[in-house]
């Protein structure tokens, strides 16, 4: 079953209700706790947590993994104990991220991750210890001169 939701960023659109994500202790900073997952394709890099009771509220998230690959997720025990996960790999990890003109100035959040488990959205402090509130994304591409990004992109 699908339900409609109007959103000022996407338009009118239709949403499987499987894939609501109930957040019940909300989102750091932000009202409502009915969200849901929106990509255009699969497997893209970054897709939108859209409120289900806000249509101006959406946010960009991705997999940390994508751009971190040494990135881990330590849960206090409260945490944990809350959301009843004994090891943060058993939900989906997500992380928000902060878009700006200059793509290497766009961030991620990796002190606050979203877990998504069994159809519930926990934002949780990150307790490792090298999880910064404003990660590069695209830190190398600031380094590198445009002469050798471009003749990266032409082979």
């Amino acid at each position: 079953m699908s339900i409609t939701v109007d959103t000022t960023r996407f338009g009118t659109i239709e949403v499987d209700e499987a894939s609501v994500v109930e957040f019940p202790n909300g989102l750091i900073g932000l009202g409502g706790s009915r969200y849901c997952l929106l990509a255009r394709e699969p497997d893209a890099a970054f897709v939108w947590l859209q409120s289900l009771e806000e249509p101006t509220l959406a946010l960009p998230l991705t997999n940390p993994w994508r751009f971190f690959a040494d990135y881990a997720v330590e849960l206090s025990d409260a945490d944990a104990q809350r959301i009843g996960l004994t090891d943060p790999e058993q939900a989906e990890v997500w992380v928000t991220v902060r878009a700006t003109e200059a793509i290497e100035d766009c961030t991620a959040n990796l002190r606050a991750p979203i877990l998504i488990w069994q159809g519930r959205g926990h934002q949780v402090i990150n307790e490792a210890e090298h999880a910064p509130l404003r990660a590069p994304l695209f830190a190398d591409l600031a380094s590198r001169p445009v002469a050798a990004a471009a003749a990266e992109q032409a082979a």
